[in-house]
């Protein structure tokens, strides 16, 4: 999720397209949550590990 955000960041700069930046953002923000909580080992979406 977080290279996600970052490819959408990156093309929303590139081809200057609000919308995919702000969606870029959010997914980046999302991954960056979830990558932390699974660190700490907390359950992800239901799941300890994620295969």
């Amino acid at each position: 999720m977080v290279i996600l955000g970052i490819i959408l960041l990156v093309l929303g700069y590139v081809i200057n397209i609000p919308i995919l930046i702000t969606i870029g953002w959010i997914v980046l923000v999302i991954g960056i949550i979830f990558w932390i909580l699974g660190a700490m080992g907390r359950a992800v979406g239901g799941r300890k590990y994620w295969y």
